[in-house]
């Protein structure tokens, strides 16, 4: 008991002192204008336009890489001797990491309760706009990245932003300063959204799924985070292969068994398919709704697709930078698929079931919260999915810290200059911020935490933007040489 007063002791404190910075920072991040009755934040528009321009700059390369995309995830146009520490699947696979979880599975939730269906296809609309964001800000990555002397590598927007304004503007102070405030709100964001949030979330579903308020874990949720930091440090001080090793088993695992039991639930009602996806397409162009109509639908769609898939944020770039590859267009084609992955399949998966079952018409849907909305769903089918779900958020969770550690790893180390010394340090204390996150209720932290998160996205577009026409240059160029043959497929 003395224990629980004193965490509640901590967390007061914490909230009170947090409070008046938390809504001044939430307050500039997330600026919202009101368009229709709904609360419009400028930094989801700032993030939606930027994957328009760059799909109509780039010819509708959101259309035309896939393709491609999945033959380089094969293997097939890979040279192990190539720079760089990861293949492209692994690469993949630990980006994806980062953004699959807590948003397909409660954020779709929340979008259908807010927007209604409809949603559902403006959330696809943004996801497939994100793709060519994705692709910009992965092949600049890759382009400007830093290799060390014993082989390791370090990208990001961070040095795109440096060195590719620096060239392209002659400007370096205005390149560098760009490139700081990235990577000071990627460490923010790591320590609190990539890590004592998920650390939070994970330990809540365990104390859901062994009692609620009377489980045992409730008064001993440190334990909970002590061995969530074991593990995730026994993971990180790999670096990104030890990462990648792990992330390229456990989410294509956890994504299969997720989309499985998705596909029993569809099957279970196959007959009332055609139904569901005319509501979500009706509910998309209504001109009238409790929710807004049109505009409600789209703007509560592209905010749950940009929040999930984080195209234009540029935390993708930092772990694609570690590929094999002497062509960075490659890899700019393999993060193609990631908002395709994440929001196009896993997160329409997810607003087809709910829609569906009926769930989120239950009067009492908004009160259930985004993973409960998710499970009711889900159990309607498949009573016992509500234990899947708790393995799943867990899962996710702990792949989202392994992939976060090592952007705000990676932003620390660029900061000292690549210190090893300081990425070390950077790794102690995040697992140490993983006990702090499963320990404490987050309140105002969180929401400091998401606002830098996506502060990162405002310096980061800036230079996707500046750098546009090389990036331009870089895909046409591959992609000519891969036509014409002078880039081939590797025999294996």
């Amino acid at each position: 008991m003395p224990d629980l007063i004193l965490a509640q002791s901590i967390d007061e404190r914490i909230s009170n002192a947090m409070n008046p910075v938390s809504s001044v920072i939430e307050g500039i991040v997330f600026f919202s204008i009101p368009v229709a009755g709904v609360n419009l934040p400028l930094i989801v528009l700032w993030l939606v336009a930027a994957g328009a321009f760059f799909t109509v700059y780039l010819g509708f390369i959101n259309l035309r890489g896939p393709k491609h995309a999945l033959e380089l995830v094969r293997g097939q146009y890979s040279d192990p001797e190539d720079a760089g520490e990861v293949t492209h699947f692994q690469a993949l696979a630990t980006a994806v990491s980062g953004t699959v979880g807590l948003g397909n599975i409660a954020g779709v939730a929340v979008a259908i309760t807010i927007g209604g269906p409809g949603a559902t296809v403006w959330m696809i609309i943004a996801g497939f706009l994100g793709m060519s964001s994705k692709m910009a800000e992965c092949t600049l990555g890759v382009k400007y990245r830093r290799t060390r002397p014993d082989g390791t590598v370090s990208g990001g927007p961070m040095y795109y932003l440096e060195k590719g304004v620096a060239e392209v503007t002659g400007r370096a102070r205005a390149g560098k300063t760009l490139a700081i405030l990235f990577s000071l709100s990627c460490i923010g964001g790591s320590i609190g959204a990539g890590n004592m949030f998920q650390a939070n979330q994970a330990t809540a579903q365990i104390i859901a799924v062994t009692g609620g308020a009377d489980s045992p874990v409730t008064n001993f949720r440190w334990v909970v985070g002590l061995i969530f930091a074991v593990f995730v440090g026994a993971v990180i001080i790999g670096g990104i292969k030890s990462i990648a090793k792990v992330t390229e088993k456990l989410v294509p695992l956890m994504a299969g068994i997720y989309l499985l039991a998705a596909l029993v639930v569809i099957l279970a009602n196959l007959p009332a398919v055609p139904a569901a996806v005319a509501e979500i397409f009706t509910q998309a162009f209504a001109l009238e709704s409790a929710t807004g109509g049109i505009i409600g639908a789209l703007i509560v769609g592209f905010q749950r697709a940009a929040f999930s898939n984080e195209a234009g944020i540029g935390s993708a770039a930092i772990a694609h930078s570690a590929v094999q590859t002497n062509h960075p267009s490659t890899e700019g084609h393999v993060a193609l698929l990631e908002p395709f992955i994440d929001t196009i399949i896993i997160c329409t998966m997810t607003a087809l079931i709910i829609v569906i079952s009926g769930a989120y018409l239950d009067p009492v849907a908004g009160e259930l919260g985004g993973v409960a909305l998710t499970s009711a769903a889900f159990a309607t089918v498949i009573p016992w999915f509500p234990n899947v779900l708790a393995i799943a958020v867990i899962a996710f969770a702990f792949s989202t810290m392994l992939t976060w550690a090592y952007y705000g790893m990676k932003s620390t180390g660029y900061i000292f200059n690549d210190s090893e010394t300081a990425e070390t340090v950077f790794k102690v204390i995040f697992c140490i911020f993983v006990i702090v996150g499963a320990s404490l209720s987050l309140g105002p932290v969180i929401g400091i935490s998401d606002s830098m998160l996506f502060l990162m996205a405002i310096p980061n577009v800036i230079g996707l933007y500046i750098l546009a026409s090389t990036l331009k240059k870089e895909i046409f160029t591959y992609r000519a040489k891969v036509a014409s043959g002078e880039i081939a497929k590797v025999e294996h």
